[in-house]
């Protein structure tokens, strides 16, 4: 497994601020903190909605947004949270829509699984496996015809790449050289399959030859390489060139529903989840910063102390926010 992993040294992080390098430490550590305490609301039956956690691939999530700019669009899937604390949506609001309160970033009507933030270019998350794929191409082909310079980018796992709308997807993007960007977050499990029981190619990026565009595969837990990878990605868009899947090597830590690591169920190998928490992507980072004086004892204690402290404020905020009114289920919603 050693193949998957790829090096952050000063030859990759040059030209990168030593604020950014920050930031984007303090960012994955918010995601990791917030996915732990909600797994822990989970096991305490305070949380009832069902949760798909992120932990183990919050480098993805953090190495796009960071490229991204603010009137870029991102859409999810049902495992969505990191993604949707990345662009820059609101941790109370998050918080309050997975308690399935009125005050959540969904009013309540979501969950875990459907959030939304479109004041900051979050423009949501599907619990149907492959169904943001389109709805990033729709974006960008508007983004196309308007002139705008809007990039849009769809999240989505190595089980939707079985999907048709895939094919049928970048096919379309990849005609029409749309600005869209393709983020295949390949954690080797489909629900609790393996990939290579399901396709018998698993080298996913490669599947944009067939369509004449830029397909790549990366460590996904060098959150730097992300961020690099996805920069060029842009810029490609930018200059008119299309559309790119970046294929993102990572793991998930916890199954694939709720906090159990499912280390009594012949699933996967206890071996395999801990050979990837001890490559844990926030560590690498966090080891390079220190390494190099970047970031100092003082500062990650500030960093999760502050963190700790917004967590805790999100939780008060849901565990005090009302429910939705029930003579109110069909307002905000669409109705055909």
């Amino acid at each position: 497994m050693e193949r998957y992993l790829s090096q952050i040294d000063r030859e990759l992080v040059k030209g990168i601020q030593e604020e950014t390098l920050v930031n984007m430490y303090a960012m994955m550590v918010r995601i990791r903190r917030f996915e732990e305490r909600v797994g822990e609301l989970v096991s305490e039956g305070k949380i009832q909605t069902p949760c798909h956690l992120y932990i183990g691939q919050e480098a993805v999530a953090v190495g796009v947004c960071f490229a991204l700019h603010q009137n870029d669009s991102v859409f999810s899937t049902h495992r969505s949270h990191g993604h949707y604390i990345a662009k820059g949506g609101g941790m109370k609001e998050l918080m309050a829509e997975i308690y399935c309160k009125a005050t959540g970033c969904s009013k309540g009507r979501g969950g875990s699984m459907h959030v939304t933030a479109p004041e900051v270019g979050f423009l949501g998350s599907s619990a149907i496996v492959g169904g943001s794929i389109p709805l990033a191409v729709g974006v960008a082909l508007a983004s196309s015809i308007q002139g705008n310079g809007q990039v849009a980018v769809s999240f989505f796992g190595d089980g939707a790449v079985c999907e048709g709308v895939f094919y049928e997807s970048i096919n379309f993007a990849s005609l029409n050289k749309l600005p869209v960007i393709f983020v295949c977050e390949n954690n080797f499990y489909s629900t609790h399959m393996h990939v290579s029981k399901i396709q018998n190619d698993t080298a996913i990026y490669k599947k944009a030859d067939a369509f004449k565009m830029s397909g790549i595969r990366i460590d996904g837990n060098n959150v730097i390489k992300v961020f690099m990878e996805t920069k060029r990605a842009l810029e490609h868009a930018h200059l008119g060139k299309g559309p790119t899947l970046i294929e993102c090597l990572t793991y998930r830590w916890r199954g694939h529903v709720g906090p159990s690591w499912d280390f009594d169920k012949p699933i996967r190998p206890k071996e395999e989840v801990m050979w990837w928490v001890n490559n844990c992507p926030i560590k690498r980072l966090e080891e390079y910063l220190m390494k190099e004086d970047i970031l100092s004892d003082q500062e990650k204690g500030q960093i999760h102390r502050e963190i700790e402290e917004e967590i805790q404020e999100a939780i008060r905020f849901a565990e005090e926010s009302p429910y939705p009114e029930a003579d109110g289920l069909l307002s905000s919603v669409f109705k055909g």
